[in-house]
């Protein structure tokens, strides 16, 4: 049976990417970057064990009650999940994109990323903040086009502004951190 470790999900968000989404942030991680937005989901120990179709039905739900357009993966360390690659499948097969972070070079994981839509990768590193591009948390971070999906709107990320998102059956997010 497939497992994954989720730290937690929003079910619908416009701040983890373009149009509405739903986000799920794995746990665990072994980058380990100074200042990370999400210290907390780096512990490598086990947090939401769901199965893929426990997943599936989160997802189809978020898409019948909020007509969300994709999926974006955070963490935590996306790549770090087994059977990625299955989920992603599975998430296509329901008309979403999918968006997904990583803090490796996504030339070391296009094997588990590949089939996705668009990646975000690089660690995150203080020392270079970002200033111009909305989701990005370092300069050295890329955004990489592997579909046509969202081409049209990679000026999304261009347009900064901080945004506060209230989930009030949860708690507070700010661009991905909990508060």
């Amino acid at each position: 049976m497939i497992k994954f470790n989720v730290a937690s999900i929003n079910t619908c968000t416009e701040t983890e990417g373009p149009h509405k989404r739903l986000a799920i942030w794995f746990q665990g991680c072994n980058i380990y970057c100074k200042g990370c937005c999400n210290p907390s989901y780096q512990p490598l120990v086990p947090k939401n064990i769901l199965t893929i179709d426990e997943l599936i039905k989160i997802i189809k739900d978020a898409k019948e009650k909020y007509e969300i357009e994709g999926v974006t993966y955070s963490g935590g360390e996306p790549t770090l999940q087994q059977n990625l690659s299955e989920l992603t499948d599975r998430i296509h097969n329901l008309g979403l994109g999918i968006i997904s972070f990583t803090g490796r070079k996504y030339e070391e994981v296009k094997n588990i990323l590949g089939n996705c839509d668009m990646v975000i990768d690089g660690n995150y590193d203080a020392s270079y903040p970002e200033t111009k591009r909305k989701l990005l948390g370092s300069t050295n971070q890329r955004i990489i086009s592997i579909t046509t999906r969202y081409d049209n709107v990679l000026g999304w990320f261009n347009s900064i502004d901080k945004t506060i998102e209230v989930n009030l059956n949860e708690n507070i997010i700010f661009n991905g951190d909990h508060i």
